[in-house]
């Protein structure tokens, strides 16, 4: 039986996340369904993590176990004839045995788009967050810089999936401007339910005045989720790197 890992890409917005449920459509359900035929025998996907209703995904990582014959090469070609317009395989590659999309992952990146706009751009409507007030980049810079480093990061998650530690590492968080957009990226090796969001909206509030920005640390360490920012709307939020290890890691590169 072979290990296949693919290199996917998709646009969140009509779908109710990653994750198969029963009563929603999902990424992972019309994946599934796509490669089912494509192998000829039911296909079960593992996904490198769960990303939530209007989520999207500009670099996601997922794998499959089949007996079929096909080249690895030319998964991406017969699978995307079958998926909808929104979401796109872009590489597959033979994985080790022992891969696993999600417990084989070193390393994510998500990035944050926030259109800073007194007007509304209605091709942003489900791809960027519209945010009216005036950004305070700077304030916002020097908050996002107190997020790196190993933390218990209770402060900025939602209640949902149970986890047996709320510690994680941030390699960098890092705000900046894009050509129309105003991003914030976030490296860690895994990730609490709406972290990315709740951080987010933790900058915000610290633009906004609400939160003085060298009280980052005084906060995650007080592990009151009522202390940080709101949890910000999904349509902004891109997973947008993933890292691996040997052949899975190249192709993701």
């Amino acid at each position: 039986m072979r290990n296949i890992a693919m290199r996917l890409m998709y646009d969140g917005s009509r779908y109710h996340g990653w994750q198969v449920q029963k009563t929603e459509i999902t990424v992972a359900e019309t994946l599934e369904k796509a490669l089912s035929k494509v192998c000829g025998h039911p296909v079960k996907v593992t996904g490198c993590g769960r990303t939530d209703a209007g989520v999207h995904a500009r670099c996601y990582c997922a794998n499959f176990r089949t007996d079929s014959r096909i080249p690895a090469d030319r998964l991406p070609l017969a699978v995307n004839t079958r998926l909808p317009k929104d979401i796109s395989v872009t590489d597959a590659v033979d994985a080790p045995e022992d891969f696993n999309a999600i417990l084989s992952c070193v390393k994510k990146e998500y990035t944050y788009e926030i259109y800073n706009s007194r007007i509304r751009d209605p091709f942003y409507e489900d791809r960027a967050y519209f945010y009216p007030m005036k950004l305070d980049t700077e304030a916002i810079k020097i908050a996002a810089a107190q997020f790196v480093g190993t933390h218990d990061f209770k402060a900025v998650r939602s209640v949902g999936t149970e986890t047996k530690t709320t510690v994680r590492t941030i390699h960098w968080c890092e705000a900046e401007w894009g050509e129309r957009t105003f991003k914030i990226r976030v490296c860690a090796d895994g990730f609490l339910y709406n972290m990315v969001r709740a951080i987010v909206g933790t900058l915000l509030y610290v633009s906004e005045g609400k939160i003085d920005p060298r009280d980052i640390t005084m906060l995650l360490d007080s592990g009151d989720r009522r202390l940080t920012g709101p949890t910000v709307p999904p349509q902004g939020l891109y997973l947008t790197r993933v890292w691996y290890d040997g052949p899975v890691g190249e192709m993701m590169s």
